[in-house]
């Protein structure tokens, strides 16, 4: 996989939430009418995170039963606050599912790929846990062009400081895209690949909307923007103000885009 692991912070869910949790909760739904799986299967989502596609998938798709996977407490502790005992929640990452062979029809990732330090790993433990017939699918952000929360804070970055260039997701994460996607999934063995965008509309009241959710230090830009001083952090923060296409009342409108995958277990 090219990117490697990801150089930002995670592990706080209340503040992963206000940065991209909240968008992630849009996603789900749609990714899943998308993926239009009939009722009464057995679920599991790897790296859940917080739990906001686990928690799609136990509102929308009527599991059989449902399983999340998660390495980081903090995230599990946010999870299993909110799902209650909706799914089963435990530890564990991508390349080590704690997991039978064949054990679930569906296996979903929402958000991880592109931080698996061996995609293909992953998706070979995706395979193993996964029937004949079942279905294996997931969506990364595509941080190079419409994660658009992302692209104008990078560009406001680099203007400022040419050495953040090296922590863009978009210079990082080369998977992001179809075509990378649909390879990764064709060469675990999977048929039927098939890739397509999600776009939502990503909301902000007001600039300090936009902006609080960087000083949570959950990420990759929040962790840099932790990393500076308060002078060149009050700069970005203008930098971006002036940057972004805030509306006559203040708010402002962006598009965030998933690139969503799917495959068939033969």
């Amino acid at each position: 996989m090219s990117g490697g692991a990801s150089p930002g912070i995670w592990g706080h869910g209340s503040a992963y939430e206000r940065y991209v949790g909240r968008w992630s909760r849009r996603v789900a739904p749609v990714f899943l009418s998308w993926l239009d799986i009939p009722p009464g299967r057995r679920w599991l989502d790897v790296g859940c995170g917080t739990g906001a596609l686990t928690a799609a998938v136990a509102d929308a798709c009527e599991p059989r039963s449902l399983d999340g996977v998660e390495p980081s407490e903090g995230f599990l502790s946010a999870a299993r606050a909110s799902l209650g005992g909706r799914a089963r929640l435990r530890s564990g990452s991508a390349e080590a599912i704690p997991l039978t062979d064949r054990s679930v029809d569906a296996v979903v990732s929402g958000l991880v790929l592109n931080f698996v330090p061996d995609a293909a790993s992953a998706l070979a433990e995706m395979t193993r846990v996964c029937r004949h017939g079942g279905h294996i699918a997931a969506y990364v952000w595509d941080y190079g062009d419409r994660m658009e929360l992302m692209r104008y804070f990078w560009a406001a970055a680099i203007e400022q400081d040419p050495s953040a260039e090296s922590l863009d997701e978009a210079s990082r994460f080369e998977m992001c895209n179809p075509r990378a996607l649909r390879v990764l999934f064709a060469s675990a063995g999977l048929v039927d690949v098939d890739v397509a965008a999600i776009d939502i509309a990503t909301e902000f009241a007001d600039f300090d909307d936009y902006w609080e959710p960087f000083l949570g230090g959950q990420g990759v830009a929040p962790g840099y923007v932790m990393s500076l001083d308060g002078a060149s952090r009050d700069a970005l923060r203008d930098r971006l103000r002036a940057r972004l296409p805030m509306q006559a009342d203040g708010s402002i409108s962006l598009v965030a885009r998933v690139w969503a995958v799917r495959g068939t277990m033969e």
